[in-house]
């Protein structure tokens, strides 16, 4: 069983990677985590409360932030067994601004295929895409570079793409159109290319609910 260190911290952040193919999670419909999941899970995890005291029922409460993320229900809904609703939510939270999701993120990025957190991965990409209410951008930009596409909260052609502003901005302006009509012509399209990738890099102002709640 992994060890635990007795302060309420998280494994060190590492580095992003450099880019990875991209790929979709397999869905996995909510269950309760195995021994092999939680024992790959929990050094992951805050196992204490901000005042010392260790956490009663840990597993349980990650069985309910999991069984949430897998919905598009609000915490409210959460089935008594889980406890109060408020009580998970505001662990989801402490942990979401730990960095918990990253880290995960990351490691899955590098884990093997038979590591048991690439048995969790549809889950886990599920909290993250709960999370992004509160990181926001930073957690777009990391995703894609990871290539977990399933963190994403709607399709990533919808979503702000940071890497491709930082691609535009490097891009050299040609110094030399062409003379006459011709040299019209073609700054019009070149603005209008540019227009068009500031468009992608910024993302679609409103994502309709329904395209958010089908993406898989």
């Amino acid at each position: 069983m992994p060890i635990v260190s007795r302060r309420a911290t998280l494994l060190p952040m590492r580095a992003p990677p450099l880019p990875h193919a991209a790929r979709l999670s397999p869905p996995r419909p909510w269950a309760p985590l195995s021994d092999a999941e939680w024992h790959a899970l929990l050094p992951y995890l805050l196992p204490r409360s901000p005042q010392g005291r260790p956490i009663r029922e840990l597993r349980a409460r990650m069985d309910a932030i999991f069984h949430t993320a897998c919905s598009h229900a609000p915490w409210a809904d959460l089935p008594d067994r889980f406890g109060k609703p408020d009580t998970v939510s505001r662990y989801f939270r402490r942990l979401t601004h730990a960095g918990l999701w990253q880290r995960l993120l990351l490691a899955l990025a590098e884990a093997a295929p038979a590591h048991p957190l690439r048995a969790i991965e549809h889950w886990i990409c599920r909290a993250a895409r709960r999370a992004h209410r509160i990181l926001g951008l930073p957690l777009i930009l990391l995703v894609r570079r990871i290539g977990l596409r399933s963190a994403l909260p709607a399709p990533p052609w919808l979503l702000p793409d940071p890497l491709l502003s930082e691609t535009l901005a490097a891009l050299p302006v040609p110094a030399a159109p062409p003379r006459g009509r011709g040299g019209k012509a073609w700054h019009r399209a070149l603005l209008g290319s540019m227009k068009r990738l500031l468009r992608d890099a910024g993302g679609r102002a409103r994502i309709p609910r329904s395209v958010r709640l089908g993406w898989p």
